[in-house]
């Protein structure tokens, strides 16, 4: 195999001949068999979007700290012979895989739905075999290899990653992968330049990359490097790299060793003193499994994911496709987001803003000049063209001015001038146009039209007309100067040598809008706690300007040299404090992502180029629109179907709903948990039974999470939308600590009544039915006390709750109580069981208030 250099910047300034040695390949182009031998080495020049295959879904569906927690209580049920306990915890780990895995396959088909593929040719040149002469043909895209010259023109898609050998005014768009709002040159290089530093590829004058497009000019190119070799391909293989943990990852990580922490605490302790009270041990591994399911919320991955897929069904109608199930989570502790400001912010298009005399005041001369040399000129419009042009075409404006004018001269645009001019031809005279680059023009002009009279264009004039061309720049306007010159009818050739002595006639400024919204999206992201950074390729001057449009304070801009040389405790620091990026390649992109999550931030990141997917990968919660490349699609965590931050602020919003209803189930199951724990702790070291079967948890825990499902449809206090939410080990512990022991206190009551008023110290299955039913309807009556600040439920978790304590209550009568070993509850002992619950409730409403006071960031 030839040993291809790939693209790279020294390759883009060799000289031609160099790179055809090195490429092995000729001006004249490969032979077929040297074509078909190469396509058998390097494979298609194509890039084919990454799918997670069924395995790779199946693992992100099993990769959870909560599955593994379920999954090691059920190896403990069999080791102990308990059959019934590990099949009922197995089915609990099978369903949440299960709905993870449904959850991922929907969200990989909705963005596979808005994938648009097509399939694109090149011209290439070949030859039939050595000493055949070459000819230029047709040939699909995939089928390019190294070596191969492939000619370019307007319009084409640049299929692979060439270097330039010929070119006549090339202009290519590589906002895809740079970032910059505005077509680049492209040209042999001058001479070999030595740089103290190599520049990043696609600063490279003689190299274009894959996926760029050629808006002007022509030119013969080599490929120099196909499918994932490419420049393109070597960004967006960054979407396959592996994530770094995200927030909820760490956040879940946390509150599971929190979990599995008390467990490895209360379970020898319950295993030591029951063992040594009753020197009973195999009664104390019992009682210690039974402190490992009490502390279990066995239904946790079900619910979490439960919660997850209905915030991600509720996203998609909010136009938001959940590619990552648990980046929703990711979406509601955002606390910062970074945004490109191109296609995010602005519209992504150069539309005419107004223009100026040289003076600076309103005048639409200028403009009328312009159109004027656009509409006669036959090179391919730019964007600056067409937006001059869609402005003034149109209601017979044509008709009118072909019916007035015709063309008697063109000089075409030309990169190395900047400018382009028409001569047109009226009433006897002819009438000479040039527009362009202000520095180029406005050097050009011997007066100027002020007032509608022609002055001459003195010294200090000058300097007012830079003042003013700086001033706009420094506003994000793109300035386009335009001159002209009548004289008499002239029958020769115009050529550059015309282009002075000129008029100058005034200015005509440009933008990239502003989205309609976006000013009100980033509003609201702020009343949502979030911080807004623009993270840009495009120049410092209108990302500032389009910073203090939207209502992001700008700041000082710092630039991507700034980021390339600050060291990391440097660039923490940097990131901090600005507000404003620019000019920045994408590796520097992912290393501002990285450092705001080094200072304990949560970063979104939206992006829609193969030069964000580094920094997607890098977010906690990458984002993409749906119009973003395949790339970018394949590395975000959600795809936006509406370009519109707006609708990623009501997601925002969805997040955090869908957030507080998982804490609410994992913060009050865990303190009920926690509760029920304490007491068979105490029960250990005086009851001389199990005051409750490790399987009778089980079912308690079954019919209290199968009704917790609900949860997912409950209200969430308005307050608490809006700030960051996450999961926090440090709050779980604190509320353990707090309303476990009220939990425990009830339920020692509860035994008080069942031994001293019932005599069930001597029928085990009265006491352990009694503190069933006790467990169960306390456990479903504190999540409609500690749910938020008020007590009402939404009417699922009402009804939920109430069939849960029913199929509770009736259970010791049902034929399935043998099963359970359970017997029927005396009728005094329900209304002792009603006033307990009635005193719980009081209890915790009390202890709810208080810790509301303490905490009021919890509700």
């Amino acid at each position: 195999m030839i040993g291809f250099p790939g693209v790279t910047p020294e390759l883009g300034d060799a000289p031609v001949l160099t790179v055809f040695r090195r490429l092995a390949g000729s001006p004249k182009g490969l032979t077929e068999a040297e074509a078909e031998e190469r396509l058998r080495e390097h494979g298609d020049n194509h890039l084919e979007p990454t799918r997670a295959g069924a395995p790779r879904r199946i693992r992100a569906a099993v990769r959870s700290p909560f599955v593994a927690l379920l999954t090691g209580l059920g190896v403990v049920f069999a080791a102990v012979g308990d059959v019934r306990g590990a099949v009922t915890v197995a089915v609990m780990v099978v369903l949440s895989v299960l709905l993870r895995f449904w959850q991922h396959t929907r969200s990989e088909r909705a963005v596979g739905a808005v994938r648009v593929r097509v399939t694109t040719t090149a011209t290439v040149r070949r030859r039939a075999g050595d000493g055949y002469p070459a000819t230029e043909r047709e040939v699909p895209t995939a089928d390019l290899v190294p070596g191969d010259v492939v000619l370019l023109g307007p319009g084409d898609v640049v299929p692979a990653d060439v270097r330039v050998v010929a070119a006549t005014d090339l202009v290519v768009d590589q906002s895809a992968l740079s970032g910059e709002a505005l077509p680049v040159r492209k040209r042999l290089p001058s001479r070999p330049r030595r740089r103290a530093k190599p520049p990043q590829p696609v600063d490279t004058p003689a190299l274009a990359f894959a996926g760029t497009s050629v808006v002007g000019g022509n030119a013969t190119a080599v490929v120099v490097a196909t499918g994932a070799a490419t420049y393109f391909g070597s960004l967006a293989a960054q979407a396959d790299a592996p994530r770094a943990e995200s927030s909820f990852d760490a956040g879940v990580r946390r509150v599971g060793w929190t979990l599995v922490r008390f467990m490895l605490v209360m379970v020898p302790i319950v295993l030591a003193v029951n063992g040594t009270v009753t020197g009973n041990w195999a009664q104390a591994a019992m009682f210690a499994v039974a402190v490992a399911v009490g502390l279990t919320p066995e239904m946790l991955p079900v619910i979490v994911t439960t919660n997850l897929a209905r915030g991600a069904s509720a996203l998609s109608r909010r136009q938001v496709i959940v590619k990552r199930l648990d980046a929703i989570q990711d979406l509601a502790a955002m606390d910062v987001l970074c945004v490109d400001k191109t296609g995010t912010l602005t519209e992504d298009r150069v539309a005419f803003a107004h223009s100026i005399d040289v003076d600076g005041r309103p005048d639409g001369e200028a403009a009328e000049y312009a159109y004027l040399a656009v509409h006669f000129q036959t090179g391919r419009p730019d964007r600056l063209d067409e937006a001059i042009a869609g402005l003034l075409a149109g209601d017979g404006e044509d008709v009118l001015t072909d019916a007035l004018f015709t063309k008697a001269g063109e000089i075409g645009f030309d990169h190395a001038r900047r400018r382009a001019t028409v001569v047109v031809r009226r009433a006897g005279a002819d009438i000479l146009v040039s527009k362009g680059d202000p520095d180029e023009i406005v050097p050009r002009c011997t007066h100027a039209r002020r007032a509608g009279e022609v002055v001459g264009l003195t010294a200090a004039a000058r300097r007012d007309v830079a003042d003013l061309v700086r001033a706009y720049a420094e506003h994000g306007m793109r300035i386009l100067a335009v001159a002209a010159r009548q004289g008499p009818v002239r029958l020769g050739r115009y050529t550059e040598d015309d282009e002075s002595g000129l008029v100058l006639v005034g200015f005509a400024g440009f933008v990239d809008p502003v989205r309609e919204g976006a000013a009100a999206a980033v509003e609201t992201l702020a009343a949502h706690g979030i911080a807004v950074k623009i993270l840009t390729g495009d120049n410092p001057h209108v990302a500032a300007r389009v910073a203090e449009q939207v209502g992001v304070p700008a700041g000082d801009v710092v630039l991507g040299a700034d980021v390339e040389a600050a060291d990391d405790a440097g660039l923490r620091a940097l990131v901090e404090r600005t507000t404003v990026f620019a000019k920045l390649a994408p590796a520097q992109k992912a290393r501002i992502v990285t450092a705001l999550r080094a200072n304990g931030r949560v970063a979104g990141f939206v992006g829609d180029g193969v030069n964000d997917v580094a920094a997607l990968r890098t977010a906690d919660a990458g984002i993409a629109p749906d119009t973003a490349t395949d790339a970018a699609k394949d590395a975000a965590d959600l795809v936006l179907l509406e370009r519109d931050l707006g609708v990623l602020a009501h997601g925002v919003a969805e997040g955090r709903r869908t957030l507080g209803n998982t804490l609410k189930y994992v913060n009050i199951t865990a303190a009920s948990n926690f509760g029920n724990v304490l007491t068979l702790l105490a029960a250990s070291a005086f009851l001389p039974f199990l005051p409750i079967l490790p399987l009778q948890l089980v079912v308690a825990n079954l019919l209290y999470d199968a009704a917790q499902i609900a949860l997912a449809w409950d209200r969430v206090d308005a307050a608490y939308l809006h700030a960051p939410r996450r999961w926090d080990a440090r709050g779980l512990t604190r509320f353990m600590l707090v309303f476990g022991p009220v939990s425990s206190l009830f339920d020692l009551s509860t035994f008080a009544v069942l031994w001293w008023v019932f005599g069930a110290g001597t029928d085990p299955l009265l006491f352990r039915t009694g503190w069933f039913a006790e467990s169960l309807l306390s456990q479903l009556l504190v999540v409609l006390v500690l749910r938020g600040r008020g007590i009402r439920g939404s009417r699922p978790v009402e009804l939920a709750a109430a069939a849960a304590a029913l199929a509770g209550v009736l259970l010791p009568w049902s034929p399935a109580a043998g099963l359970v070993l359970m017997r029927p509850l005396p009728a005094a002992f329900l209304l002792w069981l009603a006033a307990v619950l009635a005193s719980y409730v009081v209890a915790g409403l009390l202890v709810k208030r208080w810790y509301a006071r303490r905490h009021p960031g919890w509700w």
